[in-house]
């Protein structure tokens, strides 16, 4: 078994892995790029290190370089060494043949990708996947790398590891292949685990128990882990120290209780005060330009100003909301769902009549006020997307009633229900995948214009995107431009700036800022807040992240399996949940609080002592 593995690495020296004045660069036709330009620090065996920063921080390069994974060309390691330390001696990954490099990546160092979909197989089951790793680094044969596999499942508490085994990644749930991706990752029991962004898209209930996993095997097998995401809370209760990366360099690094206590860069500063609130309510949220300003020629003037200081200043009392929500709620419903159902069917008879359903929408009602954000949260196969799709008739219900402004929707045919898509749109979780990459960004906010007839002809429309473009802080030469050409920040502002160019009244966001940088997302959030206060937009904000939900909406619906298990005010229902699941899914919301960090080391501190 591989976790049974005599452990030879064990040594008197606790350093596993130095990474010294690291460059690494992509070269292009105009320029040379430092993705990471003299990144140094040391992992320790049984410690974490968090490295944190935006997208193009290079982060996942650093990860990539200590793999050999950098594709050449365009890529290349320029120089610095990355020390791996052995029983037989100290190894520089830079200087081994790529022969050499393949004994040591996956059997001394694994890896666990961010996107399980696409880092395993389609066409090839689980299990074989796994046990690929286990024939090729360990020499058994298949049946043993069966058993070993199995047992590996079982370990990271799959359901059902024997049928697991025989299952393909699209029968299985997010949460599901990345524990697969653990395993693998895991089978020869390697001294180094890196783990780049593996919670950014899970629900927060399963997030905490993969991060419960990892601690749980790295106390056991005393490896170091390098884990990489955007998200401070989560190494608030992961890491040991972390690395804070900005453009390619390291501008902070330390203990983690030092980093959240007093952060001293201002970059740091603003990746700590733009994360969503849990206990105080917020007129938006703060960004990294609170704290510091690039200047045209390149260099960064600090504000000098504390977390405390900037987000104190934005502190919205209970007064006032409870004054806005009485202007709201007086008003007459703009949508009203009457005990809607959505079911689809999972086995047919012999002469094709369904047998069973899945209840994915399960006697719903509730109403939505004009001007109000309703919040729909809980876990992933609960039902609020499909609800959300429902509401647009994207997904036609079983029955019950969708009442906007006063029209039952589930009576109209699709060419009456075209009328009203003008007044509903959509915001999707996925940017690029709800663009056309054939035909350029302007086009695609033009396009829902011409099929509905908005303004007299091509010109005028123009005009209409350019406004929407500035609207959405992009600029006017960004029309001509290609989806491939934005960031996944950028592409989310194009997406927002489409769903606006009908002028809607009601805008359904699908889990739409769950993949962007925290940073990124406070951006975004700002924005669809802005726009709704301009335009009146009504919302309803769709997210499994109940942090993200509750600094957004006015009121709050928690969904399980189909049903409403909950609905009230949204700082009321954080504040006293009244089900045993919203309980569980609060608690289980990284916080990143110094109270919840000086407890998450002290388990750690037990954990080694009873290791030692």
């Amino acid at each position: 078994m591989p976790f049974a593995k005599e452990e030879t690495h064990r040594m008197n020296s606790r350093s596993l892995l130095e990474i010294k004045n690291l460059v690494t660069e992509f070269r292009t036709e105009e320029e040379t790029v430092k993705a990471v330009n003299d990144v140094s620090f040391t992992l320790n065996r049984g410690e974490t290190i968090g490295i944190v920063g935006e997208s193009g921080s290079g982060k996942s390069v650093t990860s990539l370089s200590v793999m050999r994974l950098i594709p050449n060309p365009p890529g290349k390691i320029a120089a610095g060494e990355i020390l791996y330390h052995t029983e037989s001696g100290v190894i520089d990954l830079v200087k081994v043949s790529e022969k050499e490099m393949r004994n040591y990546r996956g059997n001394d160092i694994a890896m666990i990708f961010q996107e399980p979909m696409t880092s395993l197989n389609p066409v090839y089951i689980c299990g074989d996947q796994v046990a690929e790793a286990i024939i090729l680094h360990q020499k058994v044969n298949k049946k043993e790398a069966k058993a070993i596999t199995i047992d590996l499942f079982t370990q990271v508490e799959l359901p059902r590891p024997t049928e697991m085994f025989d299952a393909y990644p699209h029968q299985i749930s997010g949460g599901q292949k990345q524990r697969v991706m653990i395993a693998m990752a895991m089978s020869c029991n390697p001294s180094i685990l890196i783990a780049d962004e593996p919670t950014t898209a899970l629900d927060v209930t399963v997030q905490k128990t993969i991060l419960e996993l990892m601690m749980q095997l790295q106390q056991k097998h005393d490896m170091g882990i390098l884990f990489i995401t955007h998200d401070l809370g989560v190494i608030a209760e992961l890491a040991d120290k972390v690395v804070v990366m900005y453009k390619g360099k390291i501008v902070e690094q330390g203990s983690v209780l030092d980093i959240f206590n007093n952060p001293q860069h201002p970059y740091t500063k603003g990746l700590l005060a733009c994360r969503p609130p849990l206990n105080r309510r917020l007129k938006w949220l703060p960004t990294v330009s609170d704290f510091m300003k690039i200047n045209e020629d390149g260099t960064m003037h600090e504000t000098n100003k504390s977390v405390a200081e900037v987000t104190d200043s934005l502190v919205v009392s209970s007064e006032e909301t409870a004054k806005k929500h009485e202007v709201l709620y007086q008003q007459n419903p703009i949508l009203e769902i009457k005990n809607l159902k959505t079911y689809f069917p999972i086995n047919k008879g012999m002469f094709g009549k369904a047998t069973s359903y899945v209840q994915a929408v399960d006697d719903v009602s509730f109403e939505v006020y004009p001007g109000e954000t309703l919040g729909l949260v809980g876990e992933s196969g609960c039902g609020k997307t499909t609800l959300g799709r429902t509401i647009l008739k994207l997904v036609e219900p079983t029955s019950g009633q969708i009442v906007f402004e006063g029209n039952d929707l589930t009576a109209l045919n699709s060419k009456e229900m075209r009328d009203y898509r003008k007044e509903m749109q959509i915001i999707f979780q996925d940017p690029y995948s709800s663009l056309n990459p054939r035909i350029t960004i302007g086009e695609a906010i033009m396009e829902p214009m011409r099929v509905h007839g908005v303004f007299n002809n091509d010109k005028e429309r123009k005009a209409h995107v350019m406004e929407l473009l500035k609207k959405v802080s992009l600029l006017e030469q960004h029309f001509y431009r290609y989806p491939h050409e934005f960031s996944g920040g950028q592409r989310q502002r194009i997406c927002i700036a489409r769903s606006l160019a009908l002028n809607p009244k009601f805008i359904i966001c699908d889990e739409s800022v769950s993949a962007l940088d925290v940073s990124v997302q406070a951006q975004v959030l700002n924005l669809l807040n802005k726009l709704k206060e301009e335009f009146n937009f009504t919302y309803i904000f769709i997210s499994h992240d109940l942090s993200v939900v509750k600094f957004m909406s006015d009121r709050m619906i928690v969904m399980q399996q189909g049903k409403i298990v909950e609905v009230g005010n949204a700082d009321e229902i954080y504040a006293n949940p009244k089900t045993e699941y919203t309980k569980e899914l609060i608690a289980a919301i990284p916080k990143g609080e110094l109270d919840d960090i000086k407890a998450s080391l002290e388990k750690k501190k037990v954990r080694r002592a009873v290791t030692a």
